[in-house]
């Protein structure tokens, strides 16, 4: 392919990129059950900007985040959010049956004990509870694509250093400024759900978002009808109730 048609699909995708993470916060907050005593939980909290329109759209002041960088704790002090560090890949240090919800945007492909923090999220939410998780899809039309003519999926990362492997990625060659930001694991559509079942969940909902190369109203129709080859997988999972 030409450097300036790389250029400017790279361009393209960014601008892309950019628009379906924010409309894929937006779905996150349109799945949440608003209600006044929810005690809400955020892994991956990074500054809580995002934490504290969830607590926003539930109606709750009870808002807990985890986070592996110590900075993101001290810079949001002010937050109005109880901030503790911690490691998504070990357990955390929150008390059986402690939270209504448990969100984790962008957090499942980062993480090596996968498991681990599955089991943690079920063992933290109380009966009827529900966890919102969202991460990239490994079946997405652009991987697809990508696979096709020899390139390596955007969503997957194959150096701790470096990302490489798709020149039309808009970050080809840009350097990993810390390890949390590797994807080692991605899912489609349907790993995604077999996990979540053998962890006990039920899958309530599973929505897609995006789905390039198409911009706008067309990708949103897309992903509506097709989310098993949307850019990313949103999922409602509940742990049930206990049975008197």
């Amino acid at each position: 392919m030409r450097p300036g048609i790389e250029l400017s699909m790279k361009k393209y995708m960014l601008s892309l990129f950019l628009k379906v993470d924010e409309n894929n916060r937006r779905l996150i907050l349109e799945m949440l059950d608003p209600y006044p005593k929810t005690k809400i939980l955020d892994c991956g909290c990074s500054n809580c900007l995002f934490t504290r329109e969830l607590a926003a759209r539930l109606k709750t002041n009870d808002a807990y985040g985890v986070d592996f960088d110590t900075r993101s704790a001290i810079n949001s002090e002010e937050s109005g959010v109880e901030i503790c560090t911690g490691n998504l890949n070990a357990g955390l240090p929150f008390r059986n049956e402690s939270f209504d919800v448990i969100h984790a945007n962008q957090v499942l492909e980062h993480l090596n004990g996968t498991d681990v923090f599955l089991k943690e999220v079920y063992r933290m939410l109380k009966p009827g509870g529900y966890a919102i998780l969202s991460t990239p899809n490994l079946g997405s039309s652009h991987n697809l694509v990508s696979l096709f003519i020899g390139y390596q999926p955007f969503s997957s990362h194959i150096s701790n250093e470096v990302i490489l492997g798709n020149p039309l990625d808009p970050k080809q060659n840009m350097e990993h400024s810390s390890p949390g930001e590797i994807h080692l694991r991605i899912f489609t559509y349907r790993g995604l759900i077999d996990l979540l079942k053998h962890h006990g969940f039920c899958v309530e909902k599973i929505r897609g978002m995006g789905y390039y190369p198409f911009p706008g109203l067309i990708a949103g129709f897309l992903a509506r009808i097709d989310p098993r080859h949307a850019v990313y997988l949103t999922v409602k999972v509940r742990k049930a109730e206990v049975k008197k």
